[in-house]
């Protein structure tokens, strides 16, 4: 089934974007009751897919080169150039919004953080714990990218260093190893990936094709060695799941052993990874020049950008999104449970649907 949409981007020039997707991508997403957001690196958006009336609906919402997602109750927080936008769920506002078919979320751009140009990757919020407990209970942390390690956002710093791979000798802003996911388990950080081994500025681009590993955290033993672009490890019961994205496969790692089985192939570049209700929900993106040498692009001709749906009790592809045009990278996927119907404003809402939302609290608050 086709689906058009049109997005503009900050200097307001259209970009014409077509998608279509298999008869059962509404239907998953009604049988799970969730909606699923994507972030667009190469367009600079925040996309919310969802089915409303048994049709699939996709908004999209300008950031500066969206990157990582991270959702709690109430809360997502989008990565940008420089930034961390966080939206709060105003409930009250959705239940006004005038439609025939009724918003049950909406999240307002409220507030942001400036951590300048870190290449934030994928982020979580993290559980404190002992001494370090604040009012709040969580710290938001970030991979990041450009500094080779794990950091949280810190209110008088750029960031506060939490946690980096044993063979990063120190902290600038050199993109050594191309640390680029987290397994969070339990509120705690369990997992990362990175693209090498490497010690050296951007010391992993002659060896991506073979070299990314899987690593520990925070005791930093390397699980597994010898990957192909390795992303967004996760971790469901004992398993965890990671995109082998340099060998074209959603794959599982053995937490003892570090063995690596491949669970089913996927026809993308995969990046961005959400597991919920025995599917996983991988993003998938087309092959940039710079990734010659690895094996998945010797089919560049066959790959395709969108969202792919896999069954994790069958190994089977389910339902997808693809992007048709104006689209071919993803970076992140998330997925909003118990909410089918989302409503986002972002920071450029005037560019995005033309209303911008003032709220104030009542005269008793």
């Amino acid at each position: 089934m086709p689906v058009t949409a049109r997005a503009s981007e900050p200097v307001q020039v259209f970009r014409d974007i077509r998608c279509s997707h298999s008869d059962g991508f509404p239907a998953i997403l009604k049988q799970l009751r969730l909606s699923v957001l994507i972030s667009t690196y190469q367009t600079g958006h925040l996309v919310a897919v969802s089915a409303r009336k048994d049709r699939l609906t996709l908004s999209f919402n300008q950031f500066d080169r969206a990157m990582g997602i991270a959702v709690k109750n109430g809360t997502i927080a989008v990565c940008t150039r420089q930034e961390v936008w966080f939206l709060r769920n105003a409930p009250d506002i959705a239940a006004k919004l005038p439609q025939s078919d009724p918003y049950d979320a909406c999240f307002l751009a409220r507030t942001c953080h400036f951590t300048d140009d870190i290449h934030a990757h994928e982020a979580a919020w993290i559980e404190e714990s002992g001494s370090a407990r604040s009012a709040h209970g969580s710290e938001f942390w970030i991979v990041n990218t450009r500094f080779s390690c794990l950091s949280a956002l810190h209110p008088h710093y750029s960031f506060a260093l939490r946690w980096r791979p044993p063979f990063i000798s120190t902290l600038r802003p050199e993109d050594r190893c191309h640390l680029n996911g987290l397994a969070v388990v339990n509120g705690q950080p369990r997992y990362v990936t990175a693209l090498a081994e490497t010690d050296t500025p951007s010391g992993w681009r002659p060896v991506k094709h073979n070299a990314g590993c899987l690593i520990e955290v925070p005791g930093g033993r390397l699980l597994k060695r010898g990957l192909s672009l390795p992303h967004s490890p996760r971790v469901q019961g004992n398993q965890i799941y990671f995109l082998h994205s340099g060998q074209g496969y959603l794959a599982t790692a053995d937490s003892r052993t570090g063995d690596v089985t491949h669970v089913v192939p996927v026809p993308g570049v995969a990046r961005g990874l959400a597991l919920h209700g025995g599917y996983a929900f991988v993003g998938l993106s087309k092959a940039r020049p710079t990734l010659e040498g690895v094996p998945i692009v010797t089919h560049r001709d066959q790959l395709r950008c969108g969202v792919w749906v896999i069954d994790l009790r069958t190994g089977t592809i389910t339902a997808h999104l693809e992007f048709c045009t104006g689209v071919e990278e993803i970076f992140d996927i998330q997925v909003l449970p118990g909410i089918l119907s989302p409503y986002i404003s972002g920071p450029a809402a005037e560019k995005d649907s033309g209303q911008p939302f003032w709220t104030v609290p009542s005269s008793t608050a």
